[in-house]
C-alpha cells in the first residue's frame, strides 16, 4: 500500500504537482463505484476464437545419402573456390563467413541443420562429411523400446 502512494506521488512530482490521493479514495467507497459500471450487451461483441491445435512436432529423422562425398565436395569447391588443396576434406572452417555459407548450404539441401550446440566441432570439412554421415532416428526411447521384443511380463500401453 505504501509503495502504491509513493508511486503515484513519484509520478506526480514528474508532472510539476504533488497528487494527493487519500488512502479512502484508492480502496474505498470510490471503487464499489467503478464496479458498479455495466457495459450495454449490443456494445460486446463476442468473438469465437478459433481452437488452437498443436501442430505435429517436427521430424528430425534424417537418413545420408548415398553420394554424400560428392555432394559435400561439390558444395566445398563452390564455396572456397581456387583456395582449395588436394585434400578437400582437411580445409579449415577458421572464417566463419565461409562456414556459414557452406553449412547453410548443406543445411538447405539435406534438410538437415547442424545444431547450435555442435557448430563450435566444425573445425574442418571432415568434421562437417562425419556429422552428415550419422543417421538420426526420428523417435523417442519410448517408441524403440516398444518396437523391440519384450519379455512376456512386460507390457507398454500408451493409452492408459
Amino acid at each position: 500500500m505504501a509503495a502504491v502512494i509513493g508511486l503515484h506521488s513519484y509520478c506526480g512530482r514528474l508532472a510539476g504537482t504533488v497528487l494527493r490521493t487519500p488512502r479512502r479514495a484508492l480502496w474505498g467507497q470510490n471503487r464499489k463505484k467503478l464496479e458498479e459500471v455495466k457495459i450495454p450487451e449490443k456494445a460486446v461483441e463476442i468473438k469465437e476464437e478459433p481452437i488452437l491445435e498443436c501442430p505435429p512436432p517436427r521430424s528430425r529423422k534424417y537418413i545420408p545419402p548415398e553420394d554424400l562425398q560428392s555432394r559435400v565436395e561439390s558444395h566445398v569447391r563452390g564455396v572456397f573456390g581456387t583456395c582449395l588443396n588436394n585434400d578437400w576434406q582437411e580445409t579449415s572452417l577458421e572464417k566463419s563467413q565461409l562456414k556459414f555459407s557452406l553449412l547453410a548450404q548443406l543445411a538447405e539441401e539435406f534438410g538437415h541443420v547442424v545444431p547450435n550446440s555442435r557448430l563450435h566441432q566444425m573445425r574442418s570439412v571432415k568434421d562437417v562429411v562425419h556429422f552428415y554421415s550419422i543417421p538420426v532416428q526420428d523417435g523417442t526411447k519410448f517408441d524403440e523400446i516398444s518396437s523391440r521384443q519384450l519379455p512376456s511380463n512386460l507390457k507398454i500401453t500408451w493409452d492408459y
